[in-house]
């Protein structure tokens, strides 16, 4: 709220509530340092009721070393 990138609005009477929460993860070495934080967001899709809440979910996922691959096949080809 203090960065001003959402705003909270009335809840609307007719419509479902998605609940969601973050989880956090700490990713480590062999040899026990840490490697990497991760994080991840979760909604329970659970609640929701197709054709009311939703018509078609979907989230593009793409690793940062796939990203690297790709862009480096393309400029190998061109």
């Amino acid at each position: 709220m203090k960065n001003g990138v959402w705003e909270i609005v009335p809840r609307q009477s007719d419509k479902s509530i998605v609940t969601s929460k973050w989880i956090y993860k700490i990713k480590h070495d062999v040899d026990g340092r840490i490697r990497k934080y991760k994080a991840i967001f979760v909604a329970w899709v659970f609640s929701q009721e197709e054709g009311i809440d939703y018509e078609e979910t979907f989230a593009l996922i793409a690793r940062y070393t796939t990203i690297i691959s790709l862009v480096s096949l393309a400029s190998t080809m061109g």
